[in-house]
C-alpha cells in the first residue's frame, strides 16, 4: 500500500522518497509527511499510522464512504446526482467533475460546450459498453452504463 523508498542521492541516503500510493492515501499533508520522517519509522510502521489516520477519518465523517461510491451519490436513473459530484470533487481536488447533460439533442444548440460534452459522453460510454461490458450487462435496461446512456440521451 504505502511504500517508502530510499533515494539514493549522492551519500545522503537518509531523505525518503514518497511513491505515488503513499500520497494518494496521506493526501498533500505536509505536516503528516513531516511527522513520519521526524519519527524515523519502518515501513511497517508507517502502515500502521497510516492505517490510524484513515481510521480516524473515516470516523470524523461519520464512518462512510464518499457519496459518490453509494447509493446516495447516485441518481436513479443513472449517472451522479449533485451530491455524488460534490462528493467526487471533495475526494478529488482539481477535478472538473459535471453532472450529466439531461437537455435533449433536438434542445442543444449545435456546436455548443453542452452538445459537444453529450456527443463526447456518448461516443466514449457506447465504446465501453462494447469493449468492457457482458453480454448480460449490455442488455440490461437496469444496469448503470444503460441507465447512464439514457440519462444523456444517447
Amino acid at each position: 500500500m504505502a511504500r517508502i523508498k530510499k533515494a539514493q542521492a549522492g551519500a545522503d541516503t537518509s531523505k525518503k522518497v514518497y511513491s505515488a500510493s503513499f500520497k494518494r492515501v496521506i493526501g498533500d499533508s505536509v505536516d503528516m509527511k513531516k511527522k513520519i520522517d521526524s519519527l524515523g519509522v519502518s515501513t511497517s510502521k508507517t502502515k500502521d499510522l497510516l492505517k490510524a489516520r484513515m481510521a480516524a477519518k473515516k470516523q470524523r465523517d461519520g464512518g462512510k464512504t464518499a457519496a459518490w461510491t453509494r447509493k446516495e451519490g447516485k441518481n436513479p436513473e443513472g449517472g451522479l446526482n449533485a451530491k455524488g459530484v460534490a462528493s467526487y470533487r471533495a475526494a478529488n481536488p482539481g477535478s472538473k467533475l459535471k453532472t450529466a447533460v439531461t437537455t435533449k439533442p433536438s434542445k442543444l444548440k449545435k456546436g455548443s460546450k453542452a452538445a459537444g460534452r453529450r456527443k463526447s459522453f456518448c461516443s466514449r460510454m457506447s465504446g465501453m459498453k462494447k469493449k468492457l461490458t457482458s453480454a448480460k450487462t449490455a442488455n440490461d435496461p437496469n444496469s448503470r452504463i444503460n441507465k447512464s446512456l439514457r440519462k444523456w440521451n444517447c
